[in-house]
């Protein structure tokens, strides 16, 4: 029983380890963080949702081509044909991202969720 309640050297080692790892963890996220929120505090304030008259037309043009590949008929073009479409369709998909903002996240939203996934595997 005695045993257990003992450290030894070289787990003591490894705990000094995982104590550095999770300090400099700790630094990194709390420093992602206030980087983010001074630059949030520099920006004027601008609505993603409102589109001028040229980006809405081109989202327009956008919507309707990809309603027209979606209403093809598929099941007799050639293996290439599909490739160039699927191509197409992720040009489009990037085309729309860039007109309507999009989402975007922060350096200290990315370290949380690497250290979710790291808990959860």
């Amino acid at each position: 029983m005695v045993g257990f309640l003992l450290r030894t050297n070289r787990n003591t080692k490894k705990i000094e380890i995982m104590k550095k790892f999770i300090y400099t963890l700790a630094l990194i996220f709390s420093l992602g963080i206030s980087f983010n929120s001074v630059q949030a505090a520099n920006k004027p304030a601008k609505n993603p949702t409102e589109l001028t008259a040229e980006q809405s037309a081109q989202l327009e043009r956008i919507k309707t081509r990809v309603e027209e590949i979606r209403d093809m008929d598929k099941s007799n073009l050639t293996r290439a044909e599909r490739k160039a479409l699927r191509s197409e369709l992720r040009e489009l998909k990037g085309q729309a991202r860039a007109v309507s903002g999009g989402v975007y996240l922060s350096v200290g939203a990315i370290i949380i969720i690497i250290l979710l996934l790291i808990l959860i595997l």
